[in-house]
């Protein structure tokens, strides 16, 4: 995904999981389980994928992942521990471009049980991590429009 705002902005924005349901309005729950001594942190998420968007209803949807951030590559790594996406191996790539930056979200996951991988990418994390960089695009646009004057207060700044 393309995004209208520098790289590191969307870098700082989205580092801090444990901030993502105040930033995210899917997300319901991000809470610390365990901060390991590499760094590293496991925790608890809970997303709602969309059924019926018009009104509002979804699916909450949990899983347990290790994370950690690699700030010298602008990159977010997540790795699930336990459940039925035990295994998936998640990656955030933010690059720089010459209009701002690009952000892709790179999912490995190879389960035993044929289709399920599928499954799970069409029916949750497809939706979900859409909404995800689709929020983060639109904060961090917003914030680089108003660093740079031409955000909706800019006006009122002054």
């Amino acid at each position: 995904m393309e995004v209208a705002a520098p790289a590191q902005l969307v870098f700082r924005l989205a580092r801090d999981v444990e901030r993502w349901p105040r930033l995210l309005p899917h997300y319901v729950l991000v809470r610390a389980v365990e901060r390991r001594s590499d760094g590293t942190l496991v925790a608890e998420m809970v997303a709602r994928r969309p059924l019926v968007p018009v009104l509002g209803l979804g699916l909450p949807v949990a899983w347990r992942s290790r994370t950690w951030c690699e700030p010298a590559a602008l990159r977010l790594r997540f790795v699930h521990v336990g459940g039925a996406t035990n295994g998936m191996d998640v990656t955030w790539r933010i690059e720089p471009t010459g209009t701002g930056s690009r952000v892709s979200i790179d999912h490995q996951f190879g389960p035993r049980v044929p289709g399920w991988a599928w499954f799970v990418d069409r029916a949750f994390t497809r939706p979900i991590a859409t909404r995800t960089l689709a929020t983060f695009k639109a904060i961090a646009e917003a914030l680089a429009a108003d660093e740079s004057g031409t955000g909706p207060t800019a006006n009122h700044l002054s």
